[in-house]
């Protein structure tokens, strides 16, 4: 049977207490690809370096996938903002 995941981003707040690290460490690792849960974009295109998380650039979104929290820490999100 497959596994029903919520539509839309985990929080990085959310995947912050999951892991038990702060949200720049999840920023960090989505950018950088050691943590493959989810993409980070500006202005539509993806932000693969660290160096590239300056804010003077503009706002970096973050897409976190329910399934690959899930599949990365056995966490399952159920739609919580918290």
């Amino acid at each position: 049977m497959d596994e029903q995941f919520p539509t839309g981003s985990v929080p990085v707040s959310v995947a912050a207490r999951v892991y038990g690290k702060d949200a720049s460490w999840v920023r960090a690792g989505i950018i950088s690809g050691w943590l493959p849960i989810g993409k980070a974009t500006r202005n539509g295109k993806l932000v693969t370096s660290v160096e590239e998380m300056n804010s003077k650039y503009g706002r970096i979104n973050f897409y976190i996938s329910p399934k690959r929290l899930y599949e990365e820490t056995g966490y399952k999100w159920k739609g919580e903002k918290q």
